[in-house]
């Protein structure tokens, strides 16, 4: 995808030179920081599938997978409905649920297999 195409994707009909420049210059960092995120997120995940203790301990005080991403669920809905001035006070729980809900949604899925072949 070029330039131009992303931009007449994101609703730019023009053709200025700077704009779609512009454009790319979105795209390229949008693609840089999601490969950035994906990283990080794989090492955190890494880590934990040492062991099934230390997946525990970081979603405690959860006791399963589904507890955790049931609790995150509730931490996001609140901070959706908090005014905005508390929002950006509380955006660290924010953060902290939503890499809570990635972590346990990934150990849901995957917890099964990858400690049965740890105790085997």
């Amino acid at each position: 995808m070029d330039a131009a195409d992303f931009a007449r994707a994101c609703g730019y009909t023009g053709d200025s030179p700077a704009l779609l420049e512009a454009f790319e210059t979105i795209r390229r960092d949008g693609i840089a920081h999601a490969r950035q995120d994906h990283i990080r997120h794989k090492a955190m995940i890494d880590e934990l599938k040492q062991s099934e203790i230390l997946f525990l301990a970081a979603v405690g005080p959860a006791l399963s997978a589904g507890e955790a991403i049931e609790d995150a669920a509730r931490v996001i809905a609140c901070w959706r409905n908090m005014p905005r001035w508390r929002q950006e006070r509380r955006l660290p729980d924010l953060v902290r649920a939503k890499q809570q809900r990635l972590v346990a949604r990934y150990f849901r899925r995957y917890s099964e297999r990858l400690w049965a072949r740890e105790a085997a």
